[in-house]
């Protein structure tokens, strides 16, 4: 079973939906690479590869939120890994930059 089908969608404290590790995750794990599709326009779960490429996540690691302190982080590869150890239920964040609204 791949590590995505233990990530878990569920009510966010921080933002309607979050997503969620059901098993502890150590720093340095890939949880996924995000599947996406190219646009033109962004949208709440687009992901800007350069200034004028864009690409919408169409997995569940969309729903990773935005937080200062953050416990995962996207690459330019669209990998997803985590910064640091993660306990099992814990929300899987990101910090989007200080233009994230």
């Amino acid at each position: 079973m791949g590590l995505k089908k233990k990530l878990v969608v569920k009510k966010s404290k921080i933002h309607g939906k979050g997503l969620y590790t059901g098993i502890a995750l150590k720093k340095g794990t890939l949880l996924g690479r995000c599947d996406s599709k190219l646009v033109k326009k962004p949208t709440p779960y687009t992901l800007w590869l350069t200034d004028d490429k864009l690409a919408d996540v169409t997995c569940k690691l969309k729903y990773i939120n935005h937080h200062k302190s953050p416990n995962v982080a996207y690459y330019d590869d669209l990998s997803v890994v985590a910064l640091r150890d993660i306990k099992a239920g814990e929300e899987l964040t990101h910090d989007y930059g200080e233009d994230w609204a």
